[in-house]
């Protein structure tokens, strides 16, 4: 991993990996512990008791660890987590990917915790381009709020850890930006179009597409969540990845914790691959982060 950074207590606790034969890699799963790195809290977050421990899923890509994703399920309920958020790509958009398997692992995390969910360009591409595909984004949104997932579509809802108010923000980038062979402009009055202006209290976003994390930066939230570049397919040790879904060569948020000043930047590696089955030097990652408040008044 990167140098972990921090501004909130937030820490990486673990990381779920799944090990690689041939450039695919097995059902089977391990446990890899990262060193936690402590940071001065952050004033917004006074109002938290005791620790708060988020699970960060992304990028699944309907990738089964075990029947019925029985070992992913274990794995994130012996975190005891108080929030469990989504980052998007948890499917596959192309036609013959069903996504009944991974719906059915969606439904059972509301049982553990509160769930949020936000969509990447996969869920994206279907619900912005129903005619070119044969699976249905209403019916998969339709299952997952049925079983009490919040669904993030650009939007907020404020949720309390304690007594610390805690926003959390899903944004859905338009379409183009997620083209190959260049980034494209994303004006912050585009953001804010969508999710509304950042405020006073402690902002999570997620927010799928890493390559416009300077402008999520501009906007203002506190703690970011990233995913889509799957850890850039090889990760080189003091390097980092080595390309991104849109060729971006060594993208520079690959994956790992950033700090950039009092913002907290974290790009899940993810958990399951697209197009490419391949990953060298680079697990699948599930992420635990831990949130707590600070002695200093706002």
């Amino acid at each position: 991993m990167p140098n972990v950074k921090d501004t909130s207590r937030i820490r990486t606790t673990e990381i779920i990996s799944a090990c690689l034969a041939f450039s695919r890699y097995r059902a089977t799963t391990t446990t890899r512990l990262a060193s936690p790195s402590l940071m001065p809290g952050m004033p917004k977050l006074n109002g938290i008791r005791e620790t708060k421990k988020i699970v960060f899923l992304s990028d699944l890509h309907n990738r089964m660890y075990g029947k019925e994703n029985e070992r992913l399920l274990e794995s994130i309920k012996n975190q005891h987590p108080d929030l469990i958020l989504i980052g998007g790509d948890m499917l596959v958009r192309k036609d013959g990917n069903s996504y009944d398997r991974t719906v059915r692992f969606l439904e059972k995390l509301p049982a553990i915790c509160p769930v949020y969910c936000a969509n990447g360009n996969h869920e994206q591409k279907l619900k912005e381009l129903p005619d070119k595909y044969e699976q249905s984004y209403e019916g998969y949104k339709k299952a997952l709020t049925a079983c009490g997932i919040h669904m993030l579509e650009n939007a907020s809802e404020t949720v309390r850890l304690d007594e610390a108010p805690v926003r959390i923000s899903g944004l859905e980038i338009p379409l183009r930006a997620y083209a190959r062979f260049g980034k494209k402009d994303l004006p912050l009055k585009e953001i804010t179009d969508r999710i509304g202006e950042h405020g006073e209290e402690y902002q999570i976003l997620l927010a799928h597409h890493p390559g416009y994390i300077q402008e999520y930066l501009e906007y203002g939230a506190d703690l970011i969540l990233s995913g889509h570049y799957h850890g850039g397919v090889m990760q080189l040790p003091g390097i980092g990845g080595v390309i991104s879904p849109d060729f971006t060569l060594f993208p520079k948020y690959s994956g790992g914790i950033y700090r950039e000043g009092a913002q907290t930047v974290v790009v899940s590696r993810g958990l399951g691959t697209h197009s490419v089955p391949v990953r060298l030097w680079n697990w699948p990652e599930l992420i635990v982060l831990e949130l707590s408040g600070t002695s200093e008044e706002m």
